[in-house]
């Protein structure tokens, strides 16, 4: 049984599809959440569907106030940290010889350098409990490339490296560091697909259809769980069978 009751789990990115469907199955699941976004209408909105659901506006691209971040997160959780869910990240996409360096630094800085310093300063809190997981939300174009996403995929697929090498270092300090790599996700991103693309993508899906926002809910609550303490520096895939590592 998953049950996250009184752990207490810090959600970044916590407005959008994904998001609210991590949300909604932590919660489902007894966690106490702090949800945490940019958009104070979403965030709200949270808080008047969930009931004692802690929220926290936060824009993760300002690096020098994460550490002050994830202190007040805590003490909004009654000081204790046992997971943190890295699930904010941007786009900003262009064929490589069109990319500015503004674009190629803003989606690594914000990808990248903000989801390690999150995964530090909470592995600085996990190790006073002696205890914690941190699960990453990548991409499966971080594995296979993607036209036009020179600088995302190479965020994304820096995330993989970097968990690998924070599960290294930190797991005899029973702290547990994952990845879970979505495919092509039924959100309001992909609602903006053309047709004709679409179908393009479904076609090179096994499973023959676009995932839902709930299949990577279940992932991240498998790898919050105790269920899953023997598992780190691993991807979960969650593409159907899109890309099969």
């Amino acid at each position: 049984m998953n049950d996250l009751k009184n752990k207490n789990i810090i959600v970044t990115g916590a407005t959008g599809g994904i998001g609210n469907s991590i949300i909604k199955k932590l919660y489902d699941n007894g966690a106490n959440i702090l949800a945490s976004g940019t958009k104070t209408e979403k965030l709200e909105n949270l808080k008047k569907n969930f009931d004692n659901i802690k929220i926290l506006k936060f824009d993760i691209s300002d690096n020098n106030k994460i550490e002050n971040f994830i202190e007040d997160a805590s003490k909004e959780l009654n000081g204790g940290l046992d997971c943190i869910v890295n699930n904010a990240g941007i786009t900003q996409d262009n064929l490589a010889i069109r990319m500015n360096l503004d674009e190629w630094k803003k989606v690594i800085d914000i990808n990248l350098t903000s989801t390690f310093l999150m995964c530090k300063f909470a592995i600085k809190k996990m190790l006073k409990n002696k205890k914690g997981k941190i699960v990453n939300i990548t991409s499966v174009v971080g594995h296979i490339g993607n036209l036009g996403q020179s600088n995302y995929t190479a965020s994304k697929a820096g995330i993989v490296a970097m968990s690998k090498s924070l599960a290294i270092e930190y797991a005899k300090k029973n702290i547990n560091v994952n990845c879970i790599s979505p495919g092509f996700i039924k959100t309001a991103m992909t609602d903006k697909i053309d047709d004709k693309f679409k179908d393009i993508i479904i076609s090179k899906i096994p499973s023959a259809r676009l995932g839902e926002p709930d299949d990577v809910a279940n992932a991240v609550l498998f790898l919050a769980s105790n269920q899953s303490d023997y598992i780190n520096g691993e991807t979960l895939h969650v593409n159907g069978g899109m890309y099969m590592a």
